[in-house]
């Protein structure tokens, strides 16, 4: 969490890591849900998140086919719990069905997407900035600011410093590989962002 808290000018004890790592971990149950789902995996152990999961909130398999049910349940606590879009999870499943057809695919795809996710997100910092300190009252412009720069990155091919030039194309190259678009793009880092600047319950309550 050092990078959500040298971005939002926090001390790392006032971030909400917790929140913000159950968004995380919620959206690779999906990802590993799906592509259980696709490809008929049996063995558990292929898809250690969705086995934590499943353990924790005591998902039984459904149709004697693992992922089925636990696609479902987290595709139904990011909906209401995070305020996910409809077409968030049609563009993962839409990715997976593409590329992961065997399991010999499985692990260069989240190993691609994790680099998709961790490049966005650093270079979504490094462009916004003072932007991501903006009260949360200002969600709303605070979401149009994240679509316009997310827009920004998917169609300028110039820039100033050449780490943010060689961060935005591999960021491109990723997005036009995985089939993500920018409406997704946006979604994702602002939920991400609304998430890191909120302070744990617990803090506030010590405060009061």
């Amino acid at each position: 969490m050092g990078f959500f808290a040298k971005l939002f000018g926090k001390k790392s004890e006032e971030v909400s890591s917790k929140n913000v790592e159950d968004f995380v971990s919620l959206t690779r149950v999906y990802f590993q849900s799906v592509i259980a789902a696709q490809l008929g995996i049996t063995n558990i152990r292929f898809v250690p998140d969705v086995a934590n999961f499943k353990r924790l909130f005591k998902i039984p398999t459904q149709a004697g086919r693992l992922g089925i049910a636990e696609k479902a349940a987290s595709r139904k606590m990011l909906m209401q719990d995070y305020g996910l879009s409809e077409n968030f999870f049609k563009e993962i499943d839409a990715s997976i069905k593409k590329h992961c057809r065997t399991q010999n695919d499985v692990q260069a795809y989240l190993f691609m997407y994790q680099g998709f996710s961790n490049d966005l997100m650093m270079l979504m910092g490094n462009l916004m900035q003072w932007k991501f300190r903006l009260p949360s009252f200002f969600s709303g412009a605070l979401r149009k600011m994240t679509e316009k720069t997310v827009h920004e990155v998917c169609t300028k091919t110039v820039w100033n410093k050449d780490e943010v030039h060689k961060t935005a194309a591999q960021v491109r190259a990723y997005k036009e590989r995985l089939g993500y678009s920018e409406e997704w793009m946006s979604e994702y880092v602002y939920n991400v962002v609304m998430l890191a600047k909120k302070e744990p319950k617990a803090k506030e309550e010590e405060q009061k």
